[in-house]
């Protein structure tokens, strides 16, 4: 699977092309999955543009992108930079009024056990995020089913992403949930090559990369989604 991440935490002066608004998520998600995305990963915002979990704005966005091309799995980050306090990230799970088809929740972070908890208490499948060889111990602890692992290679420095992946990767047990592999940043293109040469899930946008393989600055999401299942099909 190829999953599109369209915006992430970035801002329009980053990047022209990054969606912010229901509508240009939703008219974003129906490119990117015209170019082959099986599903995409936003970050709804709210009218001052910040990253939010309110009822309303994971509602606008969830229910734009399946208007607009139903069928195509949604899901949200419940990144605890978005609600710092993790009691407050689980009352806004479970105030949601629309829900997603899954949503990330990263290992890592206070509360984080909690919060999938409550994602799977209302019936959205649990994307857990390991940055870290420790995160896979915090992870194995949780009580909640997991309905896929992304293994998030944060550093900058290619060598040390793909060093990350394999230690994560090897701590894993066999035969559990589904891996999605990927990495941010300049490692992106680096690591994307390693999930498709373990035959694993990735995703691909602006979130992680505002770059082509070749340097070249992507127009945007639909260029990066097609040049993603263009190394694929090679």
């Amino acid at each position: 699977m190829l999953k599109a991440c369209l915006n992430g935490g970035r801002r329009r002066d980053e990047h022209p092309a990054v969606p912010l608004t229901p509508a240009e998520l939703a008219a974003d998600a129906v490119r990117c999955a015209s170019a082959g995305a099986a599903a995409v990963h936003v970050h709804p915002r709210d009218d001052a543009g910040a990253e939010s979990l309110d009822p309303a704005v994971i509602a606008a966005a969830v229910t734009a992108v399946r208007a607009a091309r139903p069928g195509l799995p949604v899901g949200v980050s419940t990144g605890a930079w978005i609600v710092p306090d993790p009691a407050e990230r689980v009352a806004a799970v479970r105030a949601w009024t629309v829900l997603p088809d899954f949503a990330s929740v990263n290992v890592h972070e206070s509360g984080a056990a909690d919060v999938a908890a409550a994602l799977h208490e209302r019936g959205v499948m649990v994307e857990a995020g390991i940055w870290t060889r420790e995160a896979v111990d915090a992870w194995r602890r949780w009580p909640t089913p997991t309905g896929r692992i992304l293994v998030e290679c944060m550093a900058e420095r290619v060598g040390r992403a793909l060093a990350d992946a394999a230690a994560i990767l090897a701590a894993l047990p066999g035969g559990g949930p589904p891996v999605l592999l990927h990495g941010e940043g300049p490692a992106t293109w680096a690591v994307f090559g390693e999930a498709v040469r373990r035959g694993l899930h990735t995703r691909i946008g602006l979130e992680d990369t505002l770059l082509l393989p070749d340097g070249a600055p992507a127009p945007d999401n639909t260029a990066l989604v097609a040049t993603a299942r263009s190394l694929y099909s090679r």
